[in-house]
């Protein structure tokens, strides 16, 4: 327990430099103030007073003895024994109590007694039966949640905290670090099964990476809208990322749907298909597009009660449909007959 907090007064100290914290502090309270009575055992055998009477005029005259009860009408009334509120204050009135002996006199405690005055914890909090202290901080101004824990991470490293102290997050910290361990999985999941969905659509495995070539244009667009507007990637910022890989992919779709078709059914040549898709599919492709870019603004410009947690999932939705809007029209077709000339390579007969 002292070691624990010796470390947490000198980590609070040491968060308390650091310029994206503010207000850091902790639930250590360690500056009480306990008295101990120590008994001389052999000047209380030779006075006749026993541990036990000891312990029973400690308990009368400092704790919560029930002696009587007072039974009326309508109630009844608890009598509790102790000392005078007053003298309960000061630690020096232990001197004052009488301790009965065996002889029938009455025996002054600081005649068989020494008193000592000690710091103690005034709370003691344990998790899993150990001891445990809770740090508490705010984000100093224009600081994210993101550098706050960095700067931790980076102050616990150069304490060499001992292996017997352990660290762990819980609130907002828990959970921005819990969102940070599981987003690339969780993204790298998404763009998995959107591969298997379109592969089994489109009887393919080379143009479903066609339609997921358009993603990283989106996901680029998200990441300058959020640097330009001075916002930061937080999990609202990813959530609106993994929107775009469901958004932004309709695109190709569009444009490979109708070439696959045309190739198929019509017999046309990859470039005269992807051709004809650019022109037919341009107006649905800049309608679906301007309409989620729309539906999106209102989440970007809002303000208001809960804007700070719209405002980063407009603005990734407007930045990744913009720069992938200007930028798959023309590379989707690309991408679409390299990768064409690609299956044909691998599915032609050799010689």
């Amino acid at each position: 327990m002292k070691e624990l907090n010796r470390w947490t007064h000198k980590l609070v100290d040491e968060l308390s430099n650091q310029p994206e914290l503010s207000e850091v502090a902790s639930d250590v309270q360690d500056k009480g103030s306990a008295t101990y009575v120590n008994i001389d055992r052999s000047t209380a055998s030779r006075l006749g007073v026993t541990t036990a009477a000891i312990d029973n005029a400690l308990y009368s005259a400092y704790g919560q003895r029930l002696v009587s009860t007072i039974f009326t009408q309508s109630n009844q009334y608890r009598v509790v024994l102790e000392v005078d509120p007053a003298a309960q204050i000061r630690p020096e009135s232990l001197n004052d109590l009488r301790i009965p002996s065996s002889n029938g006199t009455q025996i002054p405690l600081s005649a068989i007694a020494e008193l000592s005055e000690r710091a103690t914890p005034l709370s003691v909090n344990h998790l899993n039966q150990f001891p445990v202290a809770t740090l508490s901080f705010n984000l100093a101004p224009n600081a994210s949640l993101g550098d706050a824990v960095a700067a931790i991470e980076r102050v616990k490293q150069e304490m060499n905290l001992p292996l017997s102290i352990r660290t762990s997050y819980q609130g907002a910290a828990l959970a921005f670090k819990a969102s940070l361990d599981n987003t690339l999985w969780l993204i790298l999941a998404a763009i998995v099964t959107v591969y298997i969905v379109l592969g089994v659509l489109y009887e393919s495995y080379i143009h479903p990476i066609t339609i997921l070539s358009t993603l990283p244009s989106a996901g680029v667009g998200a990441l300058l809208a959020l640097m330009i507007s001075g916002n930061d990637l937080g999990m609202i910022g990813i959530i609106g990322i993994i929107l775009l890989i469901g958004i932004v992919k309709k695109n190709a779709i569009m444009m490979i749907d109708f070439a696959l078709e045309a190739e198929r059914k019509q017999g046309m040549s990859p470039v005269d298909a992807i051709f004809q898709a650019c022109l037919l599919r341009f107006r649905p492709i800049l309608m679906t597009t301007f309409s989620a870019l729309l539906g999106a603004l209102p989440l970007m410009l809002g303000s208001g009660v809960g804007s700070e947690l719209r405002n980063p999932l407009g603005i990734t939705m407007v930045g990744g449909l913009l720069l992938s809007q200007l930028l798959t029209l023309y590379t989707t077709p690309v991408i679409y007959l390299w990768m064409d000339s690609l299956a044909k390579r691998f599915t032609s007969p050799s010689l």
